[in-house]
């Protein structure tokens, strides 16, 4: 079982940055590709950002790819979203995600193939 807890949302500015982080406790010891989430309200979850693992591959959707980084510290038990330049159209509710994996260098972006989530942080991007 790993459990999953994200932060660093907040109420932001147009065109501020912000870093959001979820740490995993309990079975870390696995291999796991990681995503990052966002969901709207009334909306389907979407797909934001992958990595793989170890992490040396990622995939963002190409709507935040000049301005979203995805990373993760394996030591710490961490994955980050780098969020720059950010717009109102970011406002959501943002979800850390965990697969385990064995192998292999694809991506999954629909929310059902991820069993492991977190509670969400929310992201408030004002004009």
């Amino acid at each position: 079982q790993v459990q999953l807890v994200e932060s660093g949302g907040g109420l932001v500015r147009t065109g501020d940055s912000l870093r959001l982080s979820c740490t995993a406790s309990g079975r870390t010891s696995g291999t796991y590709a990681m995503a990052w989430f966002r969901q709207a309200p009334g909306e389907d979850r979407q797909f934001v950002a992958a990595i793989n693992w170890p992490g040396d591959s990622t995939y963002v959707r190409p709507s935040v790819r000049e301005r979203f980084t995805i990373s993760r510290d394996n030591a710490a038990h961490s994955l980050y979203l780098q969020m720059n330049n950010l717009k109102p159209e970011d406002s959501t509710v943002y979800y850390c995600a965990a697969r385990e994996v064995y192998g292999g260098p694809s991506f999954h972006t629909q929310s059902s193939e991820y069993p492991y989530w977190g509670q969400g942080t929310q992201v408030t991007v004002s004009s």
